[in-house]
C-alpha cells in the first residue's frame, strides 16, 4: 500500500471526503460505487467496485465465443480497464486502463463503428497504439454505463460492417440485462 500522507478527519455524519488529486489520478467520479474492506489491524480499504468485473470467467467465455463467431479480436472493458479479451494477446490488454478515447464513448452512452472515410480506430488501452476499436458498444444496466463491449484490430482503418456492429450492440445488451438480474 502506498502512503499519500493526506489526512482527512471524519465528519460528525462518519463521512470522509477523498482528495481531488486522488479522485483524478483514480477516475472516481460522483455516484460511482466504492467497496469498503477492512484489515485486522484496523486498515480500512476503498476500492473502485467494477460490477462487469464481477462477471470475470463469464466475460472471458463470452469474449471468446464473439470472437470465434466474428474471427475479430473481442475486448470487454468496465468502465476503467479492460477485463476479458480473446482473439488478442491477453497480456498486452488485460486489466490495462481503457482510452480516453473510449471512456469519453462510454460517458456519452454512444456507439462507435469506423465508417468508410473515417479516419480509423479509436486507441483501446492508455499510452499504446498498438490496438485500435472498429466498434465499441457501452454496456448499459439500470441506465448506468458500466462496460463496453470492442472489437478490435492492430490496424487503424479496421473495416467494420453492419454484422460486427450488430453482434458489439447484441452482446453489450445481453451483458447489461445480465447484470441486472
Amino acid at each position: 500500500m502506498k502512503a499519500t500522507g493526506i489526512v482527512r478527519r471524519i465528519d460528525d455524519l462518519g463521512r470522509v471526503v477523498i482528495p481531488k488529486e486522488i479522485r483524478r489520478v483514480l477516475r472516481i467520479r460522483e455516484g460511482d460505487p466504492l467497496e469498503i474492506f477492512t484489515e485486522r489491524d484496523g486498515e480500512v480499504i476503498f476500492k473502485k467496485y467494477s460490477p462487469i468485473g464481477e462477471l470475470g470467467e463469464f466475460a472471458a467465455d463470452y469474449a471468446e465465443t464473439l470472437a470465434k463467431t466474428s474471427g475479430v479480436p473481442v475486448v470487454i472493458t468496465d468502465k476503467d480497464n479492460v477485463i476479458a479479451v480473446s482473439g488478442a494477446p491477453k497480456k498486452e490488454l488485460v486489466e490495462k486502463r481503457i482510452s480516453e478515447d473510449v471512456e469519453k464513448m462510454l460517458e456519452k452512452k454512444i456507439i462507435f463503428a469506423i465508417e468508410a472515410g473515417d479516419k480509423g480506430g479509436v486507441p483501446v488501452v492508455s499510452g499504446s497504439e498498438k490496438y485500435f476499436a472498429g466498434v465499441v458498444a457501452p454496456i448499459v444496466s439500470e441506465g448506468d454505463t458500466i462496460g463496453s463491449v470492442m472489437m478490435v484490430s492492430e490496424h487503424e482503418n479496421m473495416p467494420v460492417g453492419e454484422v460486427e456492429k450488430k453482434l458489439c450492440q447484441s452482446a453489450a445488451g445481453f451483458l447489461g440485462k445480465h447484470m441486472e438480474e
